[in-house]
């Protein structure tokens, strides 16, 4: 006799994110470098990230998969030059480039907010 499939955990209740409930929404750095069209395509994302030259916070990522939060400053190459960026908010989709830049806000140099508060 062939055993029934369950989908959902092994308690019969439907599967439950393993995030804390007062977390912050995330969003995967390749997804959202995609999303927010500062790589051309995931496979870029992903290698951006996993070269190590990306910098969440002020600490070096090595992995695709590490998340980003609102209000995150990315440090990357975009270009000939090393950007900051503020993640204002997380994008659903890659849309259209300037629906794109509302999710981020570019950090000139010398920008008297770019700071963490203490």
């Amino acid at each position: 006799m062939a055993r029934a499939h369950r989908t959902a955990g092994h308690s019969g209740r439907p599967s439950e994110s393993i995030a804390p409930p007062d977390a912050a929404p995330s969003q995967r750095i390749d997804r959202f470098l995609w999303f927010a069209r500062l790589t051309g395509n995931r496979s870029a994302a992903q290698a951006l990230a996993e070269r190590g030259i990306v910098r969440l916070n002020g600490r070096r990522v090595e992995r695709a998969h590490t998340p980003v939060r609102r209000g995150d400053l990315l440090t990357l190459p975009l270009g000939n030059a090393v950007r900051v960026i503020r993640i204002v908010e997380l994008p659903g989709r890659r849309g259209p480039a300037p629906e794109a830049r509302t999710h981020y806000e570019l950090i000139e140099q010398g920008d008297g907010n770019a700071g963490f508060s203490a």
